[in-house]
């Protein structure tokens, strides 16, 4: 992997406030401009094309970090374990694969953060396998799904639905749960070293069940794109096939093949073929675009 030795370094003695002020003079990559930083790693081992596309998403990388804020650990190692997981996606990146470099690395980060959590957290003495990782960061949901927040041993019915939706055994559950919410273990207990620093609590060490900031983020950027791709695509169709294709497929309320082929006095079948061949150049357009901006689009589209 690339040096990134001198990459900034989030540390208490620096401030969180200074290192975020720090990574923001990084600019963000246009799409063209990540395929050819990511073509040059893949194919050529350059460190600099590694680097820029690191630096490029620390940002996201701490975004993401933020969200981990109430497991009681200190937020500069929370920051640097998601900056281990973004250069590990940097090095895996495929950019032939169709979508951007964030939507590929949020997976990374959050794996490091949560192994960091993982072997942090010493109330957890258990195995690691994933369906235990799963179980640990989802369980305080799937409780909640049930109306079962209450502490104490989840009732039997319970257990069996959430051993099979997280798809570990029901013993497994029954340990996990007691764990989090059992005697000196309470979701409402108090952590930290006694000294009476800390005020957070067991249950805030649980993931945020809301969605993440940085996902949803780049989620809304990528239908942004898409939304984009799409009026540029209908440049392709001619006035006719575009009025039946908006007609036909993109209005709330479309328009039969009776109405349209009494607009243009041609049969039902004419309509129902034109309509056809635009959707298929439409298609055709957006993935040539798709292609040229790294950004991934569904087969169907």
């Amino acid at each position: 992997m690339a040096n990134f030795a001198n990459l900034p370094a989030p540390s208490p003695e620096q401030g969180l406030n200074r290192y975020l002020q720090e990574i923001r003079k990084f600019p963000l990559l246009e799409p063209e401009e990540e395929y050819m930083l990511a073509k040059a790693w893949v194919d050529h081992e350059d460190p600099e094309a590694a680097k820029r596309l690191v630096t490029s998403h620390l940002r996201l990388a701490a975004k993401i970090a933020m969200g981990y804020r109430g497991y009681g650990l200190p937020q500069a190692e929370v920051i640097s374990e998601a900056n281990v997981g973004l250069m590990q996606a940097v090095k895996r990146f495929d950019p032939e694969k169709g979508f951007r470099l964030a939507t590929y690395a949020m997976w990374w980060i959050r794996a490091s953060i949560q192994e960091y959590i993982l072997r942090s957290w010493s109330l957890v003495k258990m195995g690691t396998t994933s369906a235990q990782k799963k179980l640990f960061f989802n369980l305080r949901k799937a409780k909640s799904k049930l109306g079962a927040l209450e502490d104490g041993d989840l009732r039997p019915e319970n257990v069996t639905q959430i051993a099979h939706d997280l798809n570990v055994s029901e013993k497994e559950v029954i340990d996990m749960n007691r764990r989090l919410s059992g005697g000196d273990a309470s979701l409402n207990a108090t952590v930290g070293s006694g000294d009476g620093e800390s005020t957070a609590q067991w249950q805030d060490w649980l993931e945020d069940d809301n969605a993440n900031q940085a996902e949803a983020f780049a989620e809304a950027d990528e239908m942004s794109a898409r939304r984009e791709m799409l009026i540029s695509a209908m440049d392709v169709l001619n006035d006719r096939e575009k009025d039946i294709l908006m007609e036909r497929r993109l209005r709330d309320d479309p328009m039969t093949l009776e109405e349209l082929s009494a607009r243009y006095d041609v049969s039902r079948e004419r309509i129902r073929q034109i309509e056809v061949r635009a959707f298929e150049k439409l298609q055709n357009r957006i993935r040539e675009l798709a292609r040229q901006r790294g950004i991934a689009v569904p087969e169907n589209v």
